[in-house]
């Protein structure tokens, strides 16, 4: 149970994202604050180190040498999940985009979880799974079909960014059984930013922002970012990677409660629905995970 309240806690933080990005200025763009976010988490865990060892910690910034090729990979596809599910978003539209980029994750990692370990989720996780997904998409998708754009190759980047979220949360939990969680997220974020600012330099140029925007950024990076993946990083101890990747849709539940209260939108009853269902699927999710601890 705690290390569902970890990820649950986590997926929180990465709600506040959407409500801190509606105060960025206009011209800023989201392919350099999914990079800078990641770069200044990279800062927090190595500063969250350092005050750790002189505290007396011995946490170790050294990994086993067999374990760079898995940090490699969750650097890459940490990156590989900002940068697609930006892109994706913009050509496919807010709703559509996160819908299939956030409610794809749990299925990649259910069903490469079932492929790679042979330890295929429980039915019964399955139908939570599948219940906090619609819920999701309920959450997120408008009241009528008008006006929405389905653009294939969008579409293919947002199931590129969930497969990619799916395989570094699995990979990410194979790092942390033998190694410092703080140790392996920052190094993965470090993979993660020097493969993310390049790509973002040739697809937008140079970053520019106000003082306002670097402010928002810090928060993304510090809070959003840095903080909660330290908390999913060493809740991914305690849980399989599925269902980590299936609590983080706690994270519309907390982005729908700050549209009501922050930006004062005024959500479709089908939103209220939706939220019903992905409180159930967590709950049978966190059960189903309980069942499995004792």
């Amino acid at each position: 149970m705690v290390g569902a309240g970890m990820v649950i806690a986590a997926a929180a933080l990465w709600g506040t994202t959407g409500t801190a990005q509606t105060f960025m200025p206009a011209l800023t763009s989201p392919y350099w604050v999914g990079t800078l976010r990641m770069a200044i988490a990279t800062l927090f865990f190595a500063v969250f180190i350092g005050w750790r060892r002189r505290g007396g910690d011995r946490t170790t910034l050294a990994v086993p040498r067999a374990a760079w090729r898995w940090v490699l990979l969750a650097g890459l596809c940490i990156a590989g999940y900002n940068l697609s599910f930006f892109a994706g978003v913009k050509a496919t539209g807010i709703a559509i985009g996160t819908a299939v980029a956030v409610g794809s994750g749990p299925a990649w990692a259910g069903m490469l979880q079932a492929l790679v370990s042979r330890r295929p989720p429980a039915p019964v996780w399955w139908v939570g799974t599948l219940l906090a997904i619609g819920g999701g998409c309920l959450m997120v998708m408008p009241g009528s079909s008008a006006g929405l754009r389905v653009d294939a190759v969008g579409l293919g980047l947002c199931l590129a960014s969930g497969l990619c979220y799916a395989i570094y949360t699995l990979v990410s939990q194979r790092l942390v059984s033998h190694s410092p969680p703080a140790t392996v997220t920052l190094w993965v974020f470090t993979t993660a930013s020097a493969a993310a600012i390049p790509t973002a330099l040739l697809i937008s140029g140079p970053f520019s922002t106000t003082p306002a925007g670097w402010a928002i950024v810090a928060y993304l990076g510090l809070i959003a970012t840095g903080v909660s993946y330290l908390l999913f990083s060493h809740a991914l101890r305690r849980i399989s990677g599925a269902t980590g990747v299936t609590l983080a849709l706690a994270e519309p539940v907390t982005a729908f409660g700050l549209a009501l209260v922050v930006v004062h939108e005024r959500p479709a009853p089908a939103a209220f629905a939706g939220l019903a269902m992905v409180l159930a699927g967590l709950a049978i999710v966190v059960w189903t995970e309980a069942r499995r601890a004792r």
